[in-house]
């Protein structure tokens, strides 16, 4: 729980920041991983093969 400070945000202990600073991280990981996984189910399974063959 958060306690009411006169300073504000200023206030909280660096601990916390960094939690919060790797919640967003972790979650900004998530997300790219996800749209990489939407791609790829949208691509389908031969596409890959199809375009290493038409670089050749």
């Amino acid at each position: 729980m958060k306690r009411n400070t006169p300073a504000g945000d200023r206030a909280r202990p660096e601990t916390e920041m960094t939690r919060e600073e790797r919640l967003a991280e972790a979650l900004r990981a998530n997300l790219a991983r996800r749209k990489a996984q939407a791609r790829a189910r949208k691509a389908g399974p031969g596409d890959d093969n199809e375009r290493s063959e038409g670089n050749e």
